[in-house]
C-alpha cells in the first residue's frame, strides 16, 4: 500500500516539475492595451453666473481731419477784387511812365526809370495783399486799410491835377475796398482768435 501511494505521488511531482520547467520557456502573452476612457463632457452648472467677456479695448480715435475753411464773405472778395484792379492800374501807369521815359519826355531819365520800378513794386505788393485778403488772412486787414488811405490821397491829388479819368476810378475803388473790409462779416472773418493765457 505504501508503494502504491508513493507511485502516484511521484507521478504528480514529476508533472508539477515538468509544468514548472515548461513555464520559463513559454513566451509571455502581451497585455492588451488599455482602452482610453472617454472623458465625460463637463456639465454646465445651472446656477453659475455667466462670466462677462473682457471689455473690448477702445480703438484709438482717428486723427481729426482739418475742417474745410469757410469761404470768405462776398464783401471781402469785393475788397480783394478792388485791390487787384488797383494793382493793374498801377501797372498801366508804370507802363506809361516807361514809355514817356523812353521817348525822352521825362525831365531826367534816371528818375523816370526809378519811378517806373517803384510803381511796379507797389503794384506787386498790392496784388499780394489782395491775395491774402481773398484767403481771409487776419494780417491782411491793416495793410489793406493803409493802402486804401493812400489811394484816397492819390485820387484827390489826381482830381486836383485835372486828371479825373484817373482820380475818380481810384476814389471809387478805395471806397469799395474799405466798405468790403469794414463790414461786420469781414471783420468777424479777419479777427484773430483770442489767445488763451493760463
Amino acid at each position: 500500500m505504501a508503494t502504491r501511494a508513493k507511485g502516484p505521488g511521484r507521478a504528480n511531482g514529476r508533472r508539477a516539475a515538468s509544468s514548472t520547467q515548461a513555464k520559463p520557456n513559454a513566451q509571455p502573452k502581451p497585455k492588451a492595451a488599455a482602452k482610453p476612457k472617454p472623458k465625460a463632457a463637463a456639465k454646465p452648472k445651472p446656477n453659475a453666473p455667466a462670466t462677462p467677456k473682457a471689455a473690448a479695448t477702445p480703438e484709438a480715435p482717428a486723427p481729426a481731419t482739418a475742417a474745410p475753411a469757410a469761404s470768405p464773405p462776398g464783401a471781402l472778395r469785393l475788397a480783394a477784387a478792388a485791390q487787384v484792379i488797383e494793382a493793374a492800374g498801377l501797372c498801366v501807369a508804370a507802363a506809361f511812365g516807361a514809355i514817356s521815359t523812353a521817348d525822352g519826355k521825362s525831365s531826367q531819365a534816371g528818375s523816370g526809370v526809378a519811378l517806373t520800378v517803384f510803381t511796379v513794386a507797389i503794384a506787386v505788393g498790392i496784388a499780394l495783399i489782395a491775395a491774402a485778403l481773398a484767403k481771409a488772412r487776419p494780417w491782411s486787414r491793416t495793410p489793406t486799410v493803409m493802402t486804401q488811405l493812400l489811394v484816397v490821397i492819390g485820387g484827390i491829388v489826381l482830381l486836383d491835377g485835372h486828371r479825373p479819368e484817373w482820380g475818380v476810378p481810384a476814389l471809387l475803388l478805395a471806397v469799395a475796398c474799405l466798405a468790403g473790409v469794414l463790414t461786420p462779416a469781414s471783420l468777424r472773418v479777419l479777427n484773430r482768435p483770442p489767445v488763451n493765457r493760463q
